[in-house]
């Protein structure tokens, strides 16, 4: 073994922010040897040519590594901001997989003008010890090393082995040890941890090794991690020859210990899951031990066949292709940008069955992931089985694989709805464009038997308080119908800890069905189970999951912030997704209707008017927080009462009606809707409503007194309505619930309003 490679081997724990253990030996203080390299142009470099520079700064880089990638237009902008104060920049690839080609891509795209040079045989790289990318050095006059470690604090790999990504550094570690080493001084900092890949080595096989790239380790790679890593897919490098493998073995075995890589998060005692993506123990002993051996690729005639896949589509060719719009949206080069969305006009003139679905991203690069939801066409209806309520359709996010429906099954979209593509974008250090596309797949709606569709226990009104490290969060569904429980998926942002669902079953049986003890923003899985779980009517899906907002959460935006439901990632979100179907649905029967009232009425029976904690909470805040409450309010009122169209508050000032809160479904879309909204309050029943004794319920909207309550039944359609009077800071109005069905608030639903407006009125 070389020197270098001995020196490496003392310190190559001080090198990763992932090892166990920790060296006494640090490169801080060792002189350089002088070495001669040549650029992707053949230009030769030395290090001895800087004798006049003050300091130099030597960064090792991999030209497909992710980090590197991010910091490479960082490192630029530095060397450019240095270069007039004495300080010189290196390049060093020492990557045995990055050819000279790509050193020349990697220098182009991400603006690197100082010196990048290929160290073929590691040799540089062996005396620097360095072992990741990306990771600099800072030597003086001498060539002694004053600083080894990051460029900053940004970007990095949680101890639990998760990505994340700060909004902006919090400390400048290259920048402030290049500042202090100008001044004189010493470098406060002068070894940081560094995230990133390992440097791919040249490597002796081991000619007599039992395990070899073409015998074992190819055919691993194809079943769990080609799918991924192969040409144009989301993972940042290939895996599908030796040549691209064999750079990569050290950090394939790393991830694959740390339990990374295949990405699985769930419990493994929890639950059984079709797509399953955890390597077996014997697996990673086999690339354990391939590593171990030098990584041989051995002969490459016993290689398996190459694994086919659809290139263009995972599922069969699309019937027709959707675009999130019609030009591209543009990407930054860094920071964070908020979730985008798009609304598309499919122009479906009728009613569609989906057999299969994929949201396609153009640009993988910088596609965290994509969600397509429906907005249904003002006034539709879903009140027929078969036509289940559901607005999310389809999803793409890394470790996400798209699959076909099984046969007589399929996703139900009415006609003349329009579909919302929500998009979050990472930067990766260079300008981007995407323009993804949705491919949809129909089905014979002749052959369909049942619907199925997604569903969600949400919680919509939740607080995590600043530096809270454990906030639990629970939510609730309860199924309404016997019914098939068929996937898992849940969501959180970037303060997410764990996610847990449990099943309590009308027997008093509890069942968990999925532990997510660490859970990862970067990856939303779809667990889908082994074999399909029978939820019988009543039971109740129920969901605990926990925050970290404290600074320990290395992920977390800001841990000074209270933290509430919200669309971005800064905000944060508690779902639990699922997919489901009617167990005896039948579609090629007679439609059999949906009274939502009779399914108020049975949560009614079972429940009676003890609210749940989700409603007690915002029902108490409502009057007296942010009007972002109030969605939250309303979504876990709706899930209470499915007959609920909307629910708004509208209170009188003086001679005018104003509205204080609204919230209603996509398709009922009634007038006053919004808080700026002002009429003439004198004829208006909903302006006398609030100076009533008692709840007034109205039967029929449509003989309702007043243009308000004309346009609530002409253009949204609504029917029967009920209205609670409620006093609040000196204001006088109605707690107002509509629904498009008739008879929709019996005396039970008026008692369960009456005792929520009570509540919401009690609060200080």
């Amino acid at each position: 073994m070389r020197t270098g490679m001995f020196m490496c081997a003392l310190i190559v724990a001080s090198s990763s922010a992932f090892a166990g253990e920790k060296s006494v030996t640090t490169p801080i203080g060792k002189t350089i040897q002088a070495f001669t390299l040549s650029d992707y142009r053949g230009k030769s470099h030395s290090l001895a040519d800087n004798h006049e520079a003050k300091l130099t700064v030597v960064a090792f880089l991999g030209t497909e590594c992710p980090l590197a990638k991010l910091y490479a237009p960082r490192l630029a902008e530095l060397a450019k901001q240095y270069s007039l104060r004495g300080v010189a920049f290196f390049g060093v690839v020492s990557n045995q997989q990055d050819s000279v080609t790509e050193l020349a891509a990697f220098a182009r795209i991400h603006g690197v003008e100082f010196p990048l040079v290929k160290d073929l045989a590691n040799a540089v790289a062996d005396d620097f010890c360095a072992q990741r990318t990306p990771e600099v050095f800072v030597l003086d006059k001498d060539r002694v090393v004053c600083y080894r470690g990051r460029i900053d604090d940004q970007y990095g790999i949680t101890p639990e082995g998760a990505g994340y990504q700060l909004p902006a550094p919090r400390r400048r570690d290259l920048a402030e040890a290049l500042e202090e080493l100008l001044a004189g001084k010493s470098v406060s900092q002068p070894l940081t941890d560094v995230a990133g890949c390992r440097i791919g080595r040249v490597r002796q096989p081991d000619p007599t090794s039992d395990v070899t790239f073409s015998n074992q380790v190819s055919r691993i790679l194809n079943a769990n991690c080609v799918y991924c890593h192969r040409p144009s897919q989301i993972a940042p490098f290939s895996l599908t020859r030796y040549e691209e493998v064999v750079g990569w073995a050290e950090m394939i075995l790393e991830v694959v210990d740390q339990g990374r890589m295949p990405p699985w998060h769930a419990d493994p005692a929890v639950g059984h899951f079709a797509n399953d993506a955890r390597l077996s123990d014997a697996d990673k002993a086999t690339i354990r031990r391939w590593v171990q051996n030098g990584a041989p690729e051995g002969d490459p005639a016993q290689l398996p066949a190459p694994h086919e896949f659809h290139e263009s589509w995972s599922i069969p060719t699309p019937d027709q292709v959707v675009y999130m719009s019609d030009e591209p949206f543009t990407i930054p080069a860094e920071g964070v940008v908020e979730y985008q969305e798009f609304v598309v006009d499919p122009g479906w003139t009728e009613d569609r069955w989906i057999a299969a679905i994929e949201p396609r991203p153009e640009n993988r690069a910088v596609v965290h992931h994509i969600l397509v939801f429906v907005i249904p066409p003002k006034g539709y209806r879903f009140n027929v089985e078969g036509k289940l309520r559901t607005e999310f359709l389809a999803a793409f996010a890394p470790g996400y694989r798209q699959t076909v429906l099984p046969e007589g099954t399929a996703r139900f979209v009415p006609a003349a709805s329009k579909l919302v593509f929500q998009m979050h974008y990472t930067p990766i250090g260079t300008q981007q464009q995407d323009r993804s596309c949705l491919g949809i797949k129909f089905a014979d709606a002749r052959q369909v038997r049942k619907e199925i569709a997604v569903g969600s226990a949400g919680n919509y009104v939740f607080r995590i308080p600043p530096q809270a490290p454990n906030h639990e969060v629970e939510a609730e569904y309860t199924f309404r119908r016997d019914s098939l429980l068929m996937a898992l998926m849940p969501h959180m942002h970037l303060r997410g800890k764990d996610f847990r669902y449990v099943a309590h079953y009308p027997d008093g049986r509890s069942e968990d069905l999925l532990n997510v003890p660490r859970y990862d923003f970067g990856w939303q899985t779809l667990y889908q189970l082994a074999e399909p779980k029978v939820m019988p009517k009543g039971t109740r899906l129920h969901c605990v999951a926990h925050f970290d907002n404290s600074a320990d959460n290395l992920n977390n935006p800001d841990p000074s912030k209270e933290v509430a439901f919200g669309d971005q990632t800064w905000e944060e979100m508690m779902i639990g997704f699922f997919e489901m179907a009617i167990l005896d649905q039948d579609l090629s029967k007679p439609a059999v209707p949906i009274v939502r009232t009779k399914e108020f009425l049975d949560l009614y029976q079972a429940q009676g008017v003890e609210f749940d904690e989700n409603l007690r909470f915002a029902a108490s805040k409502v009057l007296v927080e942010s009007p972002e409450l109030f969605d939250g309010f309303a979504e876990v009122l709706e899930q209470a009462m499915p007959q609920l169209d909307r629910v708004c508050i509208t209170y009188v000032d003086g001679d005018k009606l104003r509205v204080f809160r609204v919230e209603e479904r996509d398709e009922f879309r009634g007038p006053l809707r919004s808080t700026s909204t002002v009429v003439a309050a004198e004829g208006q029943a909903l302006a006398d409503y609030a100076a009533a004794a008692k709840p007034v319920l109205v039967e029929r909207v449509a003989d309702a007194a007043g243009s308000a309550m004309q346009r609530m039944a002409k253009n949204a359609g609504a029917r029967s309505s009920l209205h609670i009077p409620i006093q609040w800071q000196g204001r006088r109005g109605t707690l107002n619930l509509w629904s498009i069905d008739d008879n929709a608030f019996p005396p039970e639903a008026v008692h369960f309003a009456t005792r929520l407006a009570e509540l919401m009125q009690a609060a200080p």
